[in-house]
């Protein structure tokens, strides 16, 4: 689990959910301001270990202190968590049974994930299958219909990973700073033949951004609102992964497509408009300049 100035309410609710349900809870801090409020409300709980960046070093950086405290300590597996992401009471029962009962000595797991309901609209989420010039959007069934989706990429937050997987993939980019982090992982796993699924009877409480926004899209959608400074690295990463040769053409065309209606969307209609627009601007050219870690704000 990574902290950054979180809700401590908040935190507070995700950590007695969470520590029933896993061996052990292991927490990074990602250079809070409150960090000593954060680590005393972490070790009132049993089973939590603490650990402090003193600065943001990345969310790429804090999972992979994280995972490799988890895989130290014999983990079989790992579950990553956001700090705003509530799970069910059973959500990491039902991901751990799916991912035993998946890795047959044959087959190649990587990870399964939990679905979301949105912690502002309510809407349902959906696991992600990458087609021609689109991204598949495979709904979950209603009616307590016992449900396992093939999935082409899971977000990070309520995904549990394996911990074959991790050692023979290796951790997550840290370049990227934090926007595709788990994009690349799932790309970099795909093209080495492991698999990934979504797991509908986990669910999870989860926000993909400060807010959404609800637009008319041939259909009504929701859109993840976002600070400017987080489009810089949406755009840069994406820019990062189009350059490197094992993310298939299908997601990139479909990334592409993505951005372009964010543009859209956000430097046009929604938000902080002009800062929008130059953050994604800055972020494209960042991107072919082969510019990864934290955005310098001194540029």
């Amino acid at each position: 689990m990574t902290t950054f100035n979180p809700d401590l309410s908040v935190l507070r609710e995700q950590l007695s959910r969470t520590a029933p349900q896993v061996e052990q809870v292991i927490v990074v801090d990602n250079g809070s301001s409150a960090a000593d409020s954060i680590r005393v409300l972490v070790e009132g709980f049993a089973k939590t270990h603490w650990f402090s960046l003193g600065e943001n070093r990345g969310l790429g950086y804090a999972h992979n202190l994280g995972i490799g405290k988890a895989l130290e300590e014999g983990a079989e597996s790992v579950l990553i968590l956001d700090q705003d992401t509530l799970p069910e009471a059973d959500m990491v029962s039902v991901l751990a049974e799916t991912l035993v009962s998946s890795s047959a000595p044959d087959s190649r797991v990587a990870a399964v994930g939990a679905r979301y309901v949105g912690a502002q609209s309510s809407h349902p989420s959906f696991f992600v299958q990458f087609r021609r010039f689109r991204f598949k959007k495979c709904f979950c069934a209603e009616g307590g219909v016992r449900q396992v989706i093939p999935a082409d990429v899971l977000i990070s937050s309520g995904a549990l990973f394996s911990a074959s997987a991790l050692r023979e993939i290796g951790t997550m980019d840290e370049g990227l700073f934090i926007d595709h982090v788990d994009t690349e992982w799932f790309l970099r796993a795909h093209h080495r033949g492991w698999r990934s699924y979504g797991v509908c009877d986990a669910v999870m409480r989860h926000s993909l951004g400060e807010r959404t926004f609800r637009v008319w899209l041939g259909r009504w959608r929701y859109l993840p609102i976002h600070k400017p400074f987080r489009y810089y690295y949406i755009y840069r990463n994406s820019v990062l992964l189009y350059r490197r040769s094992y993310p298939t053409i299908r997601w990139k065309q479909t990334d592409i497509l993505r951005l372009l209606m964010m543009f859209v969307m956000f430097a046009v209609f929604a938000g902080d408009r002009v800062e929008n627009f130059k953050m994604m601007c800055r972020g494209i050219a960042d991107g072919f300049r082969d510019r990864e870690g934290r955005l310098d704000p001194a540029r």
